[in-house]
């Protein structure tokens, strides 16, 4: 398993999640603030249930993906989780969401797990993703902004906003520099 180095020198893993991550879904949720389990969910989420916690890890690993960023530590913390789940009857569309540690957010780890993602989700038929965010969340729509192949469509409804992007083809994301790029245009 390759080893990432955020911004300020940590070090995490990236990896496909697995059903053994169940419990460890659940203490990473408990360490986010307020904030970013709301920014999540899109509503109050003070908890992840041992059902929600199930939902979220054991996945098919084809219309139901998702990637973990653990810590090297004994208890293999999770420290970020990507997912997306193909939309049911259209085979190219998938629902986004991403969620960072409070103390990992700005250090690049989102780019990076969103590129991880995109390579997957293309290597399943996936061309595009669709993400419900809080209209005000900046970082999650410079994210997918910056990664969208043309133009963003958006619609807004009160205190959040659906996104749909294209994503950018394979061939880009295959190559580190250029994924680079595409990620933080």
């Amino acid at each position: 398993m390759p080893i990432y180095a955020l911004n300020d020198g940590t070090e995490v893993r990236i990896r496909p999640i697995r059903a053994d991550d169940s419990g460890r879904l659940r203490a990473s949720h408990a360490r986010l603030s307020p904030e970013s389990r709301y920014r999540r969910f899109l509503g109050p989420k003070p908890e992840l249930t041992r059902a929600d916690a199930r939902y979220l890890a054991e996945l098919d690993g084809c219309d139901h993906f998702a990637l973990v960023a653990t810590l090297d530590d004994e208890e293999g913390s999770i420290v970020a989780v990507t997912r997306f789940i193909r939309i049911p009857g259209e085979p190219n569309l998938a629902e986004f969401a991403i969620v960072v540690g409070d103390a990992y957010q700005g250090q690049g780890l989102a780019t990076e797990m969103t590129a991880q993602l995109v390579r997957a989700a293309a290597r399943r038929g996936i061309t595009r993703f669709r993400a419900s965010i809080l209209t005000d969340n900046l970082p999650a729509r410079r994210l997918l902004v910056g990664l969208a192949e043309g133009a963003p469509r958006e619609r807004r409804a009160g205190s959040t906003s659906e996104l749909e992007i294209d994503l950018p083809c394979h061939e880009v994301l295959r190559h580190p520099e250029a994924r680079r790029t595409v990620a933080l245009r």
